[in-house]
């Protein structure tokens, strides 16, 4: 089954190479902006999810210890750990890893001779081991640890429409054999998102489980429809008559045409709001789709037009633009 799982630097909207102080601002806004107290009805439910979201990618992050993890390993960096509570337990019942100057070895539980030392430094170990990479080298086979499988990743490439319905993709995975899959995407991902399905990744050793293979959502632009979260814009053009006087036009959404009622006197930038023609929200509702006013000019005109422009012209003499000369303190 496949669920989401965001990247933590996506979820507080920083990069990766960002600062302390970079996390910590940037938590503290999007807490006050989450914070369930805020808000109510529906909205509270909603928000209370993001702001579980927010707090754990912020716990993770704000720790220089758990962030390195996390960098390395993603999602299951406890996975990381794991493995080194049970390289310390193995240690200490007298065969395991120790110190040994600036790197490790391995020591048998027998006569102790060493069979690697100085090979490789800590987050090179972990990597080796939860690549499944492990083997013999180090005994780690020998000694029965039980490692997880890596993680897989790759991108997935969504319109704007199938983000609206969810869709399903075949994924075809060369590693670690060649499988091809039938994952469903789940509607309502934004573009950075991951859905993760669980143990479809790289197999583990020695009985460990094996890996989960996670997709990276690419919503691609589209030329008429513009996300803004849950809410979908569209540009809608009307002549200036439509705008001056009125009228009813038939305009496109992520289904079918409808016809929207255009107010009389009408300006550029004025928006037209169909409640609930967005795109699915994670509290299970839809957010709105707004057209957005844009006055245009005919690009030729004839005699007939022409004479009907200079006699608006004459009727309307004040000068549109006094107000923006006055507020710019010309007048």
């Amino acid at each position: 089954m496949a669920t989401t799982e965001r990247d933590y630097y996506d979820i507080l909207g920083v990069s990766r190479t960002a600062t302390p102080d970079d996390i910590k601002k940037a938590y503290r806004r999007l807490a006050r902006q989450y914070h369930p107290d805020l808000h109510s009805g529906g909205k509270k439910s909603q928000m209370e999810e993001k702001f579980k979201e927010l707090n754990m990618a912020h716990e993770v992050l704000s720790n220089p210890e758990t962030r390195k993890k996390y960098d390395q390993y993603g999602h299951r960096w406890k996975d990381a750990e794991a493995y080194e509570r049970a390289r310390r337990e193995a240690g200490a019942s007298g065969g395991g890893f120790r110190d040994a100057g600036g790197g490790f070895r391995w020591e048998s539980a027998g006569s102790g001779g060493a069979q690697f030392e100085d090979a490789e430094d800590m987050g090179d170990l972990f990597a080796r081991f939860f690549r499944g990479a492990g083997g013999d080298r180090g005994g780690a086979s020998a000694r029965g640890f039980a490692m997880p499988g890596a993680d897989l990743e790759t991108t997935v490439r969504l319109t704007i429409r199938e983000v609206l319905t969810g869709v399903s993709r075949r994924v075809t995975l060369s590693e670690p054999t060649s499988q091809t899959l039938e994952v469903k995407i789940p509607a309502g991902v934004h573009d950075g998102m991951r859905v993760r399905v669980a143990g479809k990744g790289a197999p583990g050793s020695n009985g460990g489980r094996p890996g989960d293979l996670y997709l990276r959502v690419e919503v691609v632009s589209d030329k008429v429809f513009r996300r803004h979260g849950d809410d979908v814009h569209v540009t809608l053009p009307v002549w200036p008559w439509e705008a001056a006087l009125g009228a009813e036009a038939l305009a496109p959404t992520l289904t079918e045409p409808v016809k929207v009622k255009i107010p009389p006197g009408s300006s550029s930038g004025a928006k037209l709001r169909l409640k609930g023609k967005g795109l699915p929200t994670e509290s299970g509702g839809h957010g709105d789709l707004f057209f957005v006013i844009q006055i245009i000019g005919p690009s030729k005109l004839t005699d007939e037009e022409r004479a009907l422009y200079q006699k608006l012209r004459e009727l309307r003499a004040t000068d549109p633009r006094s107000d923006l000369l006055r507020e710019a303190g010309h007048g």
